[in-house]
């Protein structure tokens, strides 16, 4: 791919990635909408290292005092709120870690259709703006229970199918729990870094085992790019969220689904 198509890719992958709009869909339509070739797995690794990249750095501090509580607990058994967070985050990847490597080859193969990312875009977010609507939204992760990730924790496997989104199923779950905008997207966005990372890794084994080439510096600028576009994302939509409410996404994700609809139609 020439840099151009990888910088685009780039964007597409910062700004999709933690917005609730589906970035995988975005990715697998990106080719059909500008004309350019499947990206292919080097890509997909780099633009989901760059999202990850960012949002580790973003929450760097919170990562760390959920590291030090977690092993306090392990260790001397020494629980507080961070320590259940740490334990919410692992719970809740569970599920989605499982089914992706248990079916990873049939969503690759059988769930990239056009006209299955339509129709999930379109259903997941009617869903996204009833949660929106009918949520309480007044607790906050101080509240939040093994019960209630793991509830999040199955929402998740669901964007395992294109289209659906990982972060606006995550945000869903957590509104329809009765969490404020700001702490369904603050868990969905730290339950992304372990999520993130094992599809990286899945990804990355089966890029070792294929002769795909690889182009390192034009990889890097890729990863680059979607890790500074992710940052930028992050930190803008934390500030936003209360104030616009997820209608924005949900009339975007409406008309998304339309123009898929109407172009492979």
């Amino acid at each position: 791919m020439d840099i151009l198509s990888l910088m685009v890719l780039a964007i597409v992958q910062g700004l999709t990635e933690f917005l609730p709009i589906s970035s995988s869909g975005h990715l697998i339509l990106a080719p059909h909408l500008f004309g350019f070739a499947d990206q292919g797995l080097a890509v997909d690794v780099a633009v989901h290292l760059g999202s990850l990249l960012a949002v580790v750095l973003f929450f760097r501090q919170d990562i760390a005092a959920l590291w030090l509580a977690w092993w306090c607990s392990v260790r001397h058994r020494q629980h507080s709120g961070e320590s259940r967070l740490a334990w919410s985050i692992i719970l809740a990847t569970v599920p989605v870690m499982a089914c992706g490597w248990l079916l990873k080859d049939w969503i690759a193969s059988d769930l990239r259709a056009p006209w299955i990312i339509a129709t999930t875009t379109l259903i997941f977010g009617l869903l996204l703006a009833w949660a929106d609507y009918r949520g309480t939204r007044q607790r906050t992760l101080d509240e939040l229970s093994l019960r209630d990730a793991m509830w999040i924790g199955l929402a998740q496997v669901l964007a395992l199918i294109p289209g659906t989104s990982r972060s606006g199923i995550t945000m869903t779950a957590g509104l329809w729990l009765g969490f404020s905008r700001q702490a369904a997207a603050r868990f969905s966005f730290l339950l992304s870094i372990p999520t993130i990372l094992a599809a990286s890794v899945l990804v990355t084994a089966d890029l070792v085992q294929s002769a795909e080439p690889v182009a390192w510096g034009e990889l890097g600028i890729t990863l680059t790019l979607s890790a500074i576009t992710a940052y930028i994302c992050i930190h803008v939509f934390l500030r936003c969220i209360e104030r616009i409410g997820m209608w924005p996404f949900v009339i975007y994700r409406i008309l998304l689904a339309g123009l898929i609809f109407v172009v492979i139609s």
